[in-house]
């Protein structure tokens, strides 16, 4: 989906009321603070993971660290404590340095909505619905806020961690490109090329890469990363001699494939092909939709040593002996109404909830289970759009209103402790949310219905509360969920620092 919205410059859908954007000031001298930049040799190579290895590392020898990506494509996004949102991955990597996520550190965020369209974020907040071909053209004016937010961030900073975003050498999209060699080069960064020996063809990644780039950009590569290393590094040792050869390049290091990375939130739907997920008695089944959103949230429920969850693929059916069913967030309400129809899973989540089952819906997955969801502005996709929903849950929603983005925190109805965040654009109402199904910061939030099995909400995140999930499995397993993701932080930084030349990377940088 990343790639076809990056490639692709046809489209079909015209800017949603964005007026053509002026750059909000002349480009900020940049702070020479030192940073790194890791750019791939494609998408999905392991950078994010890398980056937040290295925020850990070098935040634990007592840096600053900052990390950066100007522009990340992904429907699984945070909320800031700026009130803004950024991707997935930022705030991860934000963590891993020990410190607040913050809108300057993602700048630039695209929300797929269809193929060939996208929600554009700039600095936190929604400006526009775009095809790839008007987000193209808009691009340019973008380049001041992205350098204007790094700036800021670098002037706190004593190290920037920078992601790149895709592949280094699309070259194709080099005249507007803010993402990697174009930001590389306005911000005057190094940049160490990572690539994935797990995906096969390592050796032509890299020196393709280095290849079709000219010769001012393979001046700024300073060095490549083997990610995802299986077997006995020995045996590369001659690959290395061949990359030299072409390229001139070092290797700074090769990364034995880290398996506890499957504990940490991923960044976008490529993760979402591993299907099931544990053995456990109690079984979760959750539908892929099309747009899928911050489907991290099923990350605590995947660690759960008591849980089999079924991340279920399309053109596959419900299974049948799911003890709960949840409907994930999405990015497109309505279009995904009609997928979930397209599937036939309408009728599988109406057969359980006939058979006694459980249905959760969260976000979009809550709007889907009421009655009907209306677009009367055109939020999601044509004006006056309207879709009957699953009609479990007797609440409407309607599409309107500025878009909600903050954390929260409450309780369920036993008392139960939740915490997470709002990003939604709809408004739901109707009979069945006079029996919330959380409170949050003293306001109702969700449904539930007359007979307790059908349940929504608005709050992303509420699986890591642990006293809620095991309430909401009938057990516990006495999993601390958010120390695990700080160990397993920890785990990687020990990992990268002893698989990395750490100190070529600390010259690099300008440490």
């Amino acid at each position: 989906m990343a790639s076809s919205y990056r490639d692709r410059g046809e489209g079909d859908k015209p800017w949603s009321g964005l007026a053509p954007m002026r750059p909000v000031c002349d480009s900020p001298p940049m702070t020479k603070t030192p940073a790194i930049m890791l750019q791939g040799t494609g998408s999905d190579v392991g950078k994010s993971l890398l980056a937040a290895g290295l925020c850990r590392l070098f935040a634990r020898q007592g840096l600053a660290v900052r990390p950066f990506k100007p522009q990340n494509m992904s429907n699984n996004a945070a909320v800031t404590a700026d009130g803004g949102e950024i991707g997935r991955a930022q705030a991860l990597q934000a963590r891993a340095a020990g410190i607040e996520p913050g809108s300057d550190m993602n700048p630039v965020l695209l929300k797929p909505q269809s193929e060939t369209g996208a929600q554009v974020v700039v600095q936190g907040k929604v400006v526009a619905s775009a095809t790839a071909r008007d987000y193209h053209a808009l691009k340019p004016t973008l380049l001041p806020r992205v350098l204007e937010s790094y700036g800021r961030l670098a002037a706190q900073a004593d190290l920037m961690v920078v992601e790149g975003a895709g592949s280094a050498a699309e070259v194709n999209l080099r005249a507007a490109d803010i993402a990697n060699m174009g930001f590389a080069e306005a911000a005057d960064l190094a940049v160490v090329l990572v690539a994935d020996i797990d995906r096969g063809g390592v050796i032509a990644s890299i020196v393709g890469t280095w290849a079709i780039l000219p010769e001012a950009e393979r001046a700024r590569l300073k060095g490549y990363v083997i990610n995802r290393f299986r077997g006995d590094p020995a045996l590369f040792t001659p690959a290395l001699d061949i990359i030299r050869d072409k390229t001139g390049l070092d290797c700074l290091g090769i990364v034995p494939w880290f398996a506890e990375a499957a504990l940490l939130p991923a960044e976008d739907s490529a993760s979402l092909g591993k299907g099931k997920v544990g053995d456990g008695a109690v079984k979760i089944a959750v539908p892929r939709l099309s747009r899928i959103a911050n489907f991290d949230d099923f990350d605590p429920l995947a660690a759960e040593p008591g849980v089999s969850l079924e991340m279920v693929a399309p053109g596959r059916p419900l299974p049948l002996d799911a003890d709960l069913i949840i409907l994930p967030g999405s990015k497109s309400t309505i279009a995904d109404l009609e997928f979930l129809r397209a599937q036939g899973w309408d009728i599988d989540i109406l057969a359980h909830a006939r058979r006694g089952g459980r249905v959760l819906g969260i976000c979009a997955g809550f709007q889907m289970l009421g009655q009907r969801v209306s677009d009367p502005l055109g939020v999601e996709g044509p004006a006056g759009g309207v879709a009957a929903g699953l009609g479990l849950l007797r609440v409407e929603t309607v599409m309107e209103g500025d878009k909600v983005l903050r954390r929260a925190a409450g309780t369920d109805a036993a008392g139960h402790g939740v915490t997470g965040y709002e990003m939604h654009m709809g408004r739901t109402t109707g009979p069945d949310a006079a029996r919330p199904f959380l409170t949050l910061e003293g306001r109702p939030d969700g449904a539930v219905s007359a007979d307790g099995r059908i349940m929504g909400c608005y709050l992303h995140g509420l699986f890591g509360s642990d006293s809620f999930r095991a309430a909401l499995l009938g057990q516990g397993s006495g999993l601390a969920y958010e120390p695990m993701v700080d160990g397993v932080l920890d785990h990687l930084a020990d990992h990268l620092e002893r698989h990395l030349d750490m100190g070529r990377l600390r010259l690099i940088s300008g440490l």
